[in-house]
C-alpha cells in the first residue's frame, strides 16, 4: 500500500482530476446543449463570456495544480517505482496530463481563441458556431473521459 508523502500526493491527485472531469461533464452534459439551444449570436456570446470567466485563480489552481501534481507523480513513481500501484499511478499521469491538459491544450484553446477573435452578430460566427460547438464538444468528452480515468487509476493505485 502507498503511504506517507507519497499516499498524500496520490489522494489530491485523485481528488483533483476527479473536480476537473466534474467541472468537463458539466460542460458535455448540460452546458454545451444550453448555448446550442440560443440563438447563434446569443450562444457565441455566451460561450466568449464563459471562457473568459473560467480564467479565475480557483479553477487555474485546481486545472494546472491538477496537472502539476500529475507530473510530480509520473516522476516520483519512475523514480522510486512503489511496490504497489506503480502501474496505476502512471497511467493516471499519463491520462490526465495527455487526454486533459494536453487536449485543453491542443485542441479547445485554440477554438476558443478563433471564438473570441468573431464579433457575436455577424455571419462569421453563426457559420462557426455549430462546427465550434461539435468539435469542442467532442473533444471535452475526450477530457472529461481522461480526467475521470485519470481519478479512477488513482484510487485503484490506494486500493
Amino acid at each position: 500500500m502507498i503511504e506517507g508523502p507519497y499516499f498524500v500526493l496520490t489522494v489530491l491527485g485523485a481528488l483533483g482530476t476527479a473536480l476537473v472531469a466534474g467541472v468537463f461533464f458539466a460542460f458535455s452534459a448540460f452546458v454545451m446543449k444550453g448555448l446550442t439551444a440560443l440563438p447563434a449570436a446569443q450562444g457565441v456570446a455566451a460561450m466568449r463570456a464563459v471562457n473568459v470567466a473560467a480564467v479565475t485563480k480557483a479553477f487555474m489552481l485546481l486545472f494546472l495544480g491538477s496537472a502539476v501534481l500529475c507530473a510530480v507523480i509520473a516522476v516520483a513513481t519512475v523514480v522510486v517505482w512503489p511496490r504497489d500501484g506503480a502501474t496505476e499511478l502512471l497511467v493516471g499521469s499519463v491520462m490526465y496530463l495527455g487526454g486533459s491538459f494536453g487536449v485543453t491544450a491542443a485542441a479547445n484553446v485554440p477554438r476558443n481563441e478563433a471564438l473570441a477573435r468573431l464579433d457575436p452578430g455577424t455571419p462569421e460566427a453563426a457559420a462557426y458556431w455549430p462546427a465550434y460547438v461539435r468539435e469542442w464538444t467532442r473533444w471535452n468528452h475526450v477530457r472529461t473521459a481522461a480526467s475521470a480515468g485519470a481519478a479512477l487509476a488513482y484510487v485503484l493505485a490506494l486500493a
